[in-house]
């Protein structure tokens, strides 16, 4: 991963060559202030919680199975095989197939463009657009951290973004939210364990009611969020 430190005479490349400088790195591409457009999307829930099926005590539960057997999950394996690529353009076209609605699709490819193009400008090499795993995992692929690491920091960042949607559109509490987050975590590390030795074989998903959730949200006449 290169980063470019910027005098006022001319930009020089720098590469990242210690794990303390890399954490620094994906902490920054992993910020909500990081602009890809994050808190916009909800990845169905709004509508999972407009309609009464999502609440303040089946949250914990949605979060769960979004990371065992959804959306969670399937970015888990992207993001893995993408951190071990070499055909990113074959492996952004399967991260778009596994997408089960138009919004869903629309989510990953607007984050993981906008990614590409804030990538590109910090290391002043090129980032084609592809859906937000497949960019992300591009951009950490040469961090010296363990794979593992990577994913669960990319994971805890989509967790925390689905907790911020709840904590906007729900009565729920930001330290409520902050304490399921934090509940959620040691199964975001073993999500991540797993996720690292995944192959293409591993990309399922069987959270049918959250993908329900994300077609009746394009429906949806007064919405907050985009999916």
């Amino acid at each position: 991963m290169n980063i470019i430190i910027t005098t006022r005479a001319k930009v020089i490349p720098t590469t990242i060559t210690t794990p303390e400088a890399a954490r620094l790195h994906l902490a920054q591409i992993l910020s909500p202030a990081f602009p890809v457009g994050g808190f916009a999307w909800s990845q169905g829930l709004e509508w999972a919680m407009d309609s009464g099926i999502v609440t303040r005590e089946t949250l914990p539960q949605w979060l769960a199975d979004w990371l065992d057997f959804g959306a969670g999950w399937t970015d888990a394996v992207l993001v893995a095989l993408s951190l071990r690529a070499t055909d990113y353009a074959a492996l952004d076209d399967l991260a778009r197939a596994a997408c089960l609605s138009s919004q869903r699709l629309t989510e990953t490819v607007e984050q993981g463009t906008a990614l590409s193009t804030n990538i590109a400008a910090l290391t002043g090499l090129p980032q084609p657009a592809a859906a937000l795993p497949i960019a992300f995992g591009r951009a950490c692929a040469t961090m010296p951290l363990p794979h593992p690491e990577i994913i669960a920091a990319f994971l805890q960042a989509q967790a925390a973004a689905l907790v911020s949607a709840a904590v906007r559109f729900m009565p729920l509490g930001p330290v409520e939210g902050q304490k399921m987050l934090a509940a959620l975590q040691p199964a975001i590390l073993a999500a991540a364990l797993r996720g690292a030795s995944a192959t293409e074989d591993d990309l399922a998903v069987a959270s049918w009611g959250a993908d329900i959730a994300a077609m009746r949200h394009e429906t949806m006449t007064v919405r907050i969020f985009r999916s």
